[in-house]
């Protein structure tokens, strides 16, 4: 049986320079079922290393976690990557690292903490995590899909870092699997502002960079469980999966 889930896909921790250093695994978790969601997605930006420590600390609770990326392009488009196992992001992670340079600058950017399911902190990702790799927008959609993930333009209504932002339009043969727009916008809006977008599925997140900001845009979606399968599924609008617009 079909039911409601409140999903958040595009939350980061404190791994992303840009992130609140309290986006720690647990206090994720912890704001994520107080925003009384049921699915939720960690992109940092270029980076996966606090995703297992998340999975980790959701282990006991109802909450599904799905592992992910926020990829940065050679053209500087943000790029949504989701995995439905750890395996698949690491393969992509060593895709995005071999493509990755620069060295962060914790006084500009701020720190990359890497933190485990107990508060701990394990060490400092040195890389530009900030940056883009040099790979192209097309390049990431391909490899992420080899991979059998799935690619979501990220805020796709933003002026900076995104696909409409960076490039001036979508092309149709794009194969991404959804468009995310903003939380200020939303997804009826959306619809409204981007009706040559009509054949992608599209969907809302927080971006969640700061606690209070996790759930502050949800996508529900009609599936059988919280899994990577039925989100798959949805995307797709199969068997009865679907966003709710």
């Amino acid at each position: 049986m079909l039911r409601e889930f409140r999903c958040d896909l595009h939350v980061h921790s404190c791994l992303s320079p840009c992130a609140d250093l309290d986006m720690y695994p647990r206090a994720l978790i912890d704001n994520s079922i107080a925003a009384r969601l049921d699915m939720i997605a960690i992109c940092d930006h270029n980076a996966s290393e606090n995703v297992p420590y998340v999975l980790k600390a959701a282990e006991q609770t109802a909450l599904t976690v799905i592992p992910g990326m926020e990829a940065a392009s050679s053209e500087e488009v943000h790029l949504l990557a989701l995995f439905e196992t750890l395996d698949g992001l690491r393969e992509f992670q060593e895709v995005v690292y071999r493509h990755l340079a620069g060295k962060n600058e914790e006084k500009v950017f701020g720190p990359q903490v890497i933190v485990n399911e107990s508060d701990e902190v394990e060490g400092y990702n040195e890389r530009l995590l900030i940056g883009a790799t040099s790979l192209s927008l097309r390049e990431l959609i391909d490899g992420i899909h080899s991979l059998q993930g799935l690619a979501i333009a990220s805020h796709i209504d933003r002026e900076s870092f995104s696909v409409i932002g960076q490039l001036g339009f979508i092309d149709p043969s794009m194969p991404f699997d959804a468009l995310e727009v903003s939380a200020s916008l939303g997804i009826a809006a959306a619809r409204i502002r981007f009706p040559e977008l009509s054949d992608f599925p599209l969907l809302t997140s927080s971006d969640a960079h700061f606690p209070a900001d996790i759930g502050k845009a949800v996508t529900v979606m009609h599936l059988e469980r919280a899994s990577f399968a039925e989100l798959r599924k949805a995307l797709r609008r199969e068997d009865g999966r679907r966003i709710e617009e």
